[in-house]
């Protein structure tokens, strides 16, 4: 009996799962394997990722028992555990999806080199975390990669899709041990956000499935409205790999106006990944070098990360994410802006602050987004400033929005709630003036 390794990364599902269906079709046997990698957990997992981590492998274990196996767990070097995987199965090949991040390129690498000596094949599967092949799509230019948005959606509107691949219908499991399922306290010391929404492939499906029956006809005009909570709310399965992009894409009618405007969305995910591919320094170094002086202003930044920088618009967003793990594109677009534009603070510390509390942030998005606002990626506009008045009037104009988030204002009536130094309310003062900006 052959048997082979499914190892699960960035791609929590059983559904459309090239690593899965390789796995399946090369072994009588597969090891559905999830290894806690001791470099990323606990030490450095933010509180709200290891929550949603631990009930998305609750749901892939229940999938998987669906189908006649079980999750494998270890813990401990990724490397070494599946070494120990192969040591105890005789496994002839080992599976894995295609990730851009320099560390997931190094533990590929790090296997293939290991498992060399058992004979152990080590494939990785492009288009398993992202819609279509990172290095796939290059200008005609020569050069390796796309650098302004619009020309690569063009490119990746047109390009062929793989279709959407089924699950398995059955697994055969050889005799291995396993460690238990873990609980989020096992995987961090530190809080979750009080509302954060947790869950995994069973989750998103069903999120999924709700989303494309009504409310993403309105995503073209509608998600941008702060108040209106009109976004999908889908990025963090994404992110985990509980939904698959390409059968989310696929899925998605792109000749209708939200369903073009959504798949727009999922190509800006694509897009970053195949920039990060190319120049993976990107995700801490800016990707074009502009002449700019950062501040050093400590207070400032404590100020944005606590909510209280005197503009509500930006504070209502800030106290979303502590509170959700999750912001609307427009919100984080608007505190990314102030800090970057308006404080003059470096990219680098807005970006780790998203990566500790957002629960779908991604290296490739979060970083490279960070700099598309910064001015130092790859905006064609980079001197654009995102006024925080301007932004509350066109996109929260009645100031529902921020009635929700900062309760302390919920007085104020209409769009006076966006200048609360004009009223008589209790609030700090702006910690710089953006009137002229």
């Amino acid at each position: 009996m052959t048997t082979s390794v499914a190892l699960f990364t960035r791609d929590l599902r059983v559904h459309d799962n090239p690593v899965l269906t390789a796995a399946h079709r090369d072994g009588d046997a597969v090891v559905p394997l999830f290894v806690i990698d001791r470099d990323l957990v606990p030490e450095r997992c933010p509180p709200n990722r290891a929550h949603f981590l631990a009930a998305a492998l609750a749901e892939l274990d229940d999938e998987i028992r669906a189908i006649g196996g079980r999750l494998v767990l270890r813990r401990g070097d990724v490397v070494d555990e599946v070494d120990r995987v192969v040591a105890e199965t005789g496994a002839v090949s080992v599976h894995l999806a295609e990730d851009v991040s320099g560390y997931s390129r190094s533990r590929t690498e790090g296997l293939r080199e290991r498992l060399r000596r058992r004979d152990c094949r080590v494939d990785a599967h492009a288009a398993t975390v992202t819609a279509v092949d990172p290095e796939l799509l290059v200008p005609s230019t020569g050069r390796d990669h796309f650098a302004v948005f619009t020309p690569y959606f063009r490119r990746w509107s047109e390009t062929h899709r793989r279709k959407p691949l089924g699950k398995p219908r059955a697994l055969t499991l050889p005799r291995i041990s396993a460690d238990p399922l873990p609980k989020p306290d096992d995987l961090c010391s530190g809080e979750s956000s009080p509302r954060l929404a947790v869950g995994g492939e069973t989750t998103g499906r069903k999120l999924l499935r709700d989303w494309l029956s009504g409310p993403l006809a309105g995503y073209a005009r509608h998600s941008d409205d702060l108040a209106a909570d009109a976004t999908s709310r889908l990025s963090a399965y994404l992110h985990f790999g509980c939904l698959s992009p390409t059968e989310v894409v696929r899925r998605v009618d792109m000749s209708t106006e939200g369903g073009h405007a959504f798949a727009r969305q999922l190509a800006w995910r694509d897009f970053h990944h195949q920039l990060l591919a190319a120049r993976p320094d990107a995700a801490w170094h800016d990707y074009r070098a502009r002449p700019i002086r950062w501040r050093d202003d400590p207070h400032a930044v404590d100020a944005w990360r606590d909510g209280r920088t005197g503009y509500p618009i930006v504070d209502a967003g800030m106290r979303q994410l502590r509170a959700e793990g999750w912001m609307p594109g427009r919100a984080r677009l608007i505190a990314a802006s102030f800090l970057t534009k308006s404080l003059r603070v470096h990219w680098r510390i807005g970006a780790a602050h998203f990566l500790y509390w957002l629960v779908d942030a991604d290296l490739a998005n979060n970083q490279l987004n960070w700099q598309w606002v910064a001015g130092t990626g790859t905006d064609t506009r980079p001197n654009r400033v995102l006024n925080p008045l301007r932004q509350a009037k066109r996109y929260d104009p009645d100031g529902e929005y921020v009635r929700r988030w900062i309760p302390e204002l919920a007085h104020l009536e209409g769009p006076r709630i966006h200048t609360p130094w004009r009223t008589d309310a209790c609030y700090p003062a702006p910690i710089i003036d953006c009137a002229g900006m």
